[in-house]
């Protein structure tokens, strides 16, 4: 009978996905508008390894503006697409937000592309969430939204500090 599902092997984009496993708080500025002072926001997420090929993050903690908010991000490494592939969901909205993705060729930073509703409220935007590990206990997220003209406008700015014991 059964021929046994053989468990994939991490690859090396695996393993770059280990450096966000851990405990961490955040702090995140968000640009509402050009006259407007950017929003601060934190909370803190936990990130756990799933089988050694996905993390999975939780954060807990406050809207921009306000309001309590939880999100549940996967990423992982698709070899046979050689891709980076993942989702993101909050408590603040309907969306499913699927990753595609890659590495820089640094090994720093990993560049999330995804679509979603536009901030105008009318049709939907491309977006990029950019991942760049600055040291073993610090990472920024950018997320920004592309325009018409294919330029890409940053809107917002996380730091992730690791918890220390």
């Amino acid at each position: 009978m059964g021929d046994e599902m053989k468990a994939a092997e991490p690859q090396k984009e695996h393993e770059w996905l280990q450096k966000l496993v851990g405990e961490w708080t955040y702090e995140s500025e968000a640009m509402m508008g050009p006259d407007q002072p950017p929003l601060k926001s934190g909370g803190t997420e936990s990130v756990r390894p799933l089988g050694g090929l996905w993390t999975v993050g939780e954060a807990q903690g406050e809207m921009p503006g306000g309001g309590p908010a939880t999100s549940l991000m996967t990423v992982g490494f698709d070899p046979q697409k050689g891709r980076f592939v993942g989702s993101w969901i909050g408590s603040m909205m309907t969306n499913l937000w699927v990753y595609d993705g890659e590495l820089d060729a640094a090994g720093r930073v990993l560049s999330l592309y995804s679509e979603g509703p536009a901030m105008s409220g009318d049709g939907m935007a491309k977006y990029r969430d950019a991942i760049e590990i600055v040291s073993d206990d610090h990472r920024v997220m950018t997320a920004a939204v592309q325009g018409e003209d294919g330029s890409w406008s940053q809107f917002m700015t996380t730091h992730y500090r690791r918890k220390t014991a």
